[in-house]
């Protein structure tokens, strides 16, 4: 595969917007100023997922929110919960206990999740689901990416991939993302609607298609290697992630297929970005993480200190049967 074929794409599209829940929306704390309270001292908390699954988490998010909160001059305390649900609940507990009166959070599944929220709510302390949707939660903010359409640039990516490698007829991978994350399920909407129509046409072979437990990058590598060994034919590889897409390399170079079998990423990391120079990942896709992360600080700065955020788009929690407003703002 020659180096830099459609080695990056950018998603354009940041969605910040509200979501309330049908019904009595008394408990859903933060948005009117009247749960934080003008005499309360501004301070954030945010709960960060882990830095296994993509380094993203610790290397720009983590920054970009500092920065933000340092230039507001607000309070803030970031933690990362390492990818273990006790761990994320017992800092959310602390959190509430020291005082925060904005808590965002990048859920490690909509249980536990949800769980943190309501706690959050009983508390007169406002919410926000950043990057990730909380099925039947409880945040009235929502702040993230079109995730949508980040799986559609992937299955456009891997089939132009495909196009200038002229394959014929190839059989598809698919690893997807945790089934316990909603992004996972947004991006495999976006990249099956560009694949499923070639499977239906007979362009393209539809193989094994997994989700890999908690976005881990082992256990990643342990499913494509059983993949690749039931389907020794596989010619392109969708994963949902370049840390995903860097396992099934990693066993792709083990038999000697690195470079030869189009593997596609997500969130253009270091190693992802390294595995496009050295030709072995095809294509990743960049999100603004920067502009993603200074719209959630300024949502949040503004709650801290008792402002109302009015916002106009609809977004649906269909677990929940919420419905609110998202407003999507220019790249």
């Amino acid at each position: 595969m020659r180096k830099g074929i459609l080695s990056l794409m950018a998603i354009g599209l940041l969605s910040v917007g509200t979501v309330a829940a049908c019904g009595n929306d008394s408990s859903s704390g933060g948005g009117s100023g009247s749960s934080t309270g003008p005499a309360k001292k501004a301070k954030v908390g945010v709960i960060l997922p882990d830095s296994k699954s993509s380094a993203r988490w610790e290397t720009a998010d983590r920054k970009y929110l500092e920065a933000a909160f340092k230039a507001a001059g607000v309070e803030y305390d970031i933690q990362n919960a390492q990818n273990d649900k006790n761990a994320f609940q017992t800092i959310a507990d602390q959190m509430i206990t020291n005082g925060v009166n904005v808590l965002m959070i990048v859920n490690l599944d909509s249980g536990t999740g949800k769980a943190v929220l309501s706690k959050a709510a009983q508390a007169g302390v406002a919410t926000i689901d950043y990057d990730r949707l909380t099925l039947g939660g409880s945040a009235k903010y929502y702040v993230s990416f079109d995730n949508v359409a980040v799986g559609t640039l992937q299955g456009e990516g891997l089939s132009k991939c495909l196009t200038d490698l002229k394959a014929t007829k190839p059989l598809i991978a698919e690893l997807n993302g945790s089934q316990t994350d909603n992004n996972a399920t947004l991006f495999k909407q976006g990249y099956d609607g560009v694949l499923k129509p070639k499977y239906d046409s007979g362009d393209y072979v539809k193989g094994p298609d997994q989700w890999v437990p908690e976005w881990d990058n082992a256990k990643a590598g342990t499913i494509f290697e059983q993949m690749l060994t039931g389907n020794p034919n596989i010619k392109g590889v969708l994963a949902a992630n370049d840390g995903l897409g860097n396992a099934a390399i990693t066993v792709l170079k083990a038999q000697k297929l690195n470079g030869k079998v189009p593997v596609t990423g997500q969130d253009a990391t270091v190693q992802g970005l390294q595995n496009i120079l050295a030709g072995d990942q095809c294509m990743t896709v960049y999100k603004a993480v920067k502009q993603e992360a200074n719209a959630a600080a300024d949502l949040a700065i503004s709650l801290a200190k008792g402002e109302t955020k009015s916002l106009s788009q609809t977004v649906k929690d269909t677990e929940g049967n919420r419905a609110g407003a998202m407003q999507y703002l220019p790249k």
